[in-house]
């Protein structure tokens, strides 16, 4: 699995981005938290609702920077997992990540040779405090990349990390030969 976390200033940006995927029909709304819904147990199609269900939270903390989360999960291409698996790796994911409580809304794309998913949440809290992102990566990696990916049916784990601040590395997966809990 390879997972990749943006962070960025436009809610609308993101969610926009996934909904004209879903307008051309090469993404779906896959599953959500917490999101205000005029469907039964799907977060809705209308992005008016997708976006006020985070308005509170941005509103709780105006001087945090890039507030809006967008992470992309992409298991390995020979991995074929069901609409519920997936949904369940967000889930988990997201929970293991600190950001289970957070209304987020989860999209299945099929626009390359590998099926993958989307999340578009926020970093705020309802009280408007912050969530910790250090070691965000690495905890992508370790807490829930490589284990969700073994416990969901997907191949090795992987995160697309970049560098930190001085061109140091982030973390980045261990030898192919090493075997995970």
């Amino acid at each position: 699995m390879v997972a990749k976390i943006s962070h960025g200033m436009s809610l609308y940006g993101a969610l926009a981005y996934n909904y004209e995927k879903v307008a051309a029909g090469t993404a779906e709304i896959l599953s959500g938290n917490r999101m205000i819904s005029d469907r039964l147990g799907l977060p809705s199609e209308d992005m008016r609702l997708a976006l006020l269900s985070f308005e509170n939270y941005l509103l709780a903390n105006r001087n945090t920077e890039k507030p809006v989360l967008h992470i992309s999960l992409s298991p390995a291409p020979e991995d074929r997992l069901t609409d519920g698996r997936l949904a369940e790796l967000a889930e988990r994911y997201m929970q293991k990540m600190g950001y289970g409580n957070q209304p987020y809304i989860t999209y299945k794309h099929t626009d390359t040779h590998n099926t993958h998913i989307h999340i578009v949440s926020v970093c705020v809290d309802e009280q408007g405090k912050k969530i910790s992102d250090a070691y965000e990566h690495r905890r992508s990696m370790t807490g829930s990349g490589f284990r969700s990916a073994k416990r969901s049916g997907c191949g090795k784990a992987e995160s697309k990390s970049g560098t930190k601040k001085g061109g140091r590395p982030l973390g980045r997966c261990p030898p192919s030969g090493r075997q995970y809990p």
